[in-house]
């Protein structure tokens, strides 16, 4: 005998199915063994020699998050790796009619 499955159970069990295993693809973005992590402070003096002002500093994905602000005073977000201090991503929210000129490369 065959019992009718109805569609949104159907839908549900497959969304459930594909966030489970899309959960188990994902992967840290930075992958520096704890031990080898330089302290944030480090992190924080790199940023401020930049003259960009430190809001907030927390881990994110095995990598250092940044938040703060440039010395224009546009909002950023950066990660960098904890090992090394390189920046592995950035995000710049310009205000209106800011300046990117100190982000663009030259002929841009």
């Amino acid at each position: 005998m065959r019992v009718p499955i109805p569609k949104s159970a159907a839908m549900a069990a497959l969304l459930v199915t594909l966030l489970v295993s899309s959960a188990a693809w994902a992967d840290d973005d930075c992958v520096d063994p704890v031990a080898s992590w330089q302290p944030r402070e480090a992190l924080r003096q790199k940023v401020e020699q930049r003259g960009w002002t430190v809001q907030r500093i927390k881990v994110d994905d095995g990598c250092y998050e940044v938040r703060g602000t440039d010395s224009k005073g546009n909002r950023f977000k950066a990660k960098y790796a904890p090992a090394s201090l390189r920046i592995q991503a950035l995000e710049i929210r310009f205000e209106k009619n800011a300046d990117a000129t100190g982000y663009l490369l030259p002929g841009q």
